[in-house]
């Protein structure tokens, strides 16, 4: 039990290599310590066999730590602490490397924020800086709400054990929706009422955003299928452009759960989280390049081994570049084009490689009663279902455009973006976005997605919509589609009517419209290596 400056004390494991004093791996997260789902004890032997200590804590107000149950607001004052405590210990030789997916990537940002001198290395996995500022300072008023994020808080910070609730979405207000499972705890989840009521403003960093501190080298470890990717590509692409030189980056085709592209669809014999064989041959490629990197850069060794960039083309293989995107990389634009068939069928309008001259324009209504339903139940294990959409695509209230067949396949390498001419009846507007990879037997398969608030879209005009990153091939004979929505729920929260949708019982329809061509052009830029289609 490791006393912060407060008296608060955390639960820590320690587990030490044969010769000490030596380099201290570090792992501070929300979900157990000791728990399967983190597997924090299966990976210890592989860490003391490289000879490394191996600190895994709780944080504050979880399983067997003290102190209040709330997220993100401790991590920067209590990181500080531990990495002070570890460095005073007999067993370290007072360098540390951080570790972990997610929640426990933001902590070690939140140390990084901390100043401590002794952190030498981070590795923080399908995780961000951003993470505190989406999931709990998003206002509906200000940006698209990830619904999946209150019930993230929900579920795992209530109090201190972890909750899988089975939720009634069709609950009005929204924001009751959990109040029955709260009765039944016994308490209220503080994050999530944050969420709802934003009563005041949270600041994670006290000290200042990390990217403001001295640089720590860091292995950007990102999945294209993770529901967090684009935070850490933002990460990693903003401190590229500030010309910080200790950043790499290693991207595979997998999701947030860690099910790899190339498992699709995952049998038992292959689900890590509830196989045990499974789990160890998962293992090696999960913690493996933590492993060099901080042989890299808590051992007096050299870094010169470490590619800068590392990065898997899904159905394709794995690539070394020195830069992302890769300089090979060039942008493309697909256009969108007859906009009058946008919401006839799957296919709906087309996507086409030249700007259009006429012009063409969609439209349809966004109703808060037949809301676009979420095509994937658990966005983190994105792969694990990996839907098809067609059944949303067919929807009136979908948008879509889609290319011809590529006669000879593309490979995608780097960022899509969206620009899109939208008019609305009333002020506000969601715009949700994937594309999707649309095979010969008509399946459509979501590649990226992103989604953007709009305060004000009653006069037409364009709109631009981040998508992420990813590296993808498509193949020969199969399509692009570009898929547009209002709404995608439960995973986000939907706009339902006037004012605050947390708060609405009934809603109000709304008329949308896209516009292609003519003068300002809709349009999803990709960036390929393979111009051969």
């Amino acid at each position: 039990m490791v006393s912060m400056r407060d008296g608060v004390r955390l639960a820590t494991d320690v587990y030490l290599p044969a010769r000490t004093p030596a380099p201290v791996v570090l792992v501070r997260l929300p979900y157990d310590k000791c728990g399967r789902y983190t597997f924090m004890p299966a990976l210890a032997p592989r860490l003391l066999d490289r000879g490394y200590g191996f600190v895994v804590q709780d944080v504050r107000g979880k399983f067997r730590s003290e102190g209040e149950t709330v997220p993100y607001v401790h991590e920067v004052a209590d990181g500080y602490d531990t990495l002070e405590w570890v460095v005073s210990r007999p067993w370290s030789n007072g360098d540390v490397g951080m570790f972990g997916d997610s929640y426990y990537g933001w902590t070690q940002w939140a140390a990084v924020a901390s100043g401590h001198p002794a952190l030498r290395a981070i590795v923080p996995r399908v995780s961000g800086t951003q993470l505190a500022s989406v999931r709990l300072a998003t206002r509906w008023d200000r940006g698209v709400v990830p619904l999946y994020g209150a019930q993230y808080f929900a579920e795992c910070w209530t109090d201190r054990s972890m909750y899988e609730l089975e939720i009634d979405w069709s609950i009005r207000p929204l924001a009751s929706v959990f109040d029955e499972a709260f009765r039944e705890i016994g308490r209220r989840s503080a994050a999530f009422d944050h969420v709802v009521d934003q009563r005041h403003e949270v600041m994670p960093f006290p000290f200042g955003h990390p990217f403001g501190h001295r640089e720590v080298p860091a292995l950007h470890s990102v999945g294209w299928f993770d529901n967090i990717a684009p935070y850490s590509m933002d990460d990693y692409m903003t401190l590229q452009s500030r010309g910080r030189t200790l950043q790499y980056l290693i991207a595979n085709s997998t999701d947030h759960e860690n099910y790899p592209l190339a498992q699709v669809p995952v049998q038992p014999e292959d689900d890590h989280d509830a196989n045990d064989a499974a789990l160890e041959r998962m293992l090696p490629r999960y913690i493996g390049p933590a492993l060099d990197f901080f042989d890299a850069f808590l051992r007096p060794g050299s870094s010169a081994g470490i590619p800068r960039v590392r990065w898997h083309m899904g159905h394709g293989g794995g690539h070394e570049s020195g830069a992302w995107p890769p300089p090979a990389a060039r942008p493309r634009r697909l256009y969108l084009d007859a906009a009058g068939r946008a919401t006839a069928d799957a296919d709906g309008g087309r996507l086409v490689d030249a700007p259009p001259t006429a012009s063409s324009r969609c439209a349809w209504t966004h109703d808060p009663e037949r809301l676009v339903p979420s095509t994937v139940r658990n966005p983190f294990a994105f792969l694990h279902e990996w839907p098809d959409e067609r059944s949303v695509q067919e929807r009136g209230d979908v948008v879509t455009f889609t290319t011809e067949p590529l006669v000879g396949g593309l490979e995608l390498a780097g960022p899509v973006e969206a620009r899109v001419v939208l008019g609305s009846t009333a002020a506000p507007a969601h715009l949700h976005a994937k594309l999707c990879d649309v095979t010969p037997d008509g399946s459509a398969r979501m590649i990226v997605r992103g989604d953007v608030y709009i305060a004000d879209a009653r006069t037409a005009r364009p709109v631009s919509l981040y998508m992420s990153h990813t590296a993808y091939r498509v193949a020969p004979g199969h399509r692009l589609r570009l898929h547009l929505a209002s709404s995608d729920f439960p995973l986000f929260l939907p706009l339902l009517g006037d004012g605050d949708p947390w708060q609405c019982v009934t809603g109000t329809a709304v008329g949308r419209t896209i516009a292609a061509g003519g003068g300002h052009p809709s349009f999803v830029s990709v960036h390929v290596l393979d111009q051969r289609a």
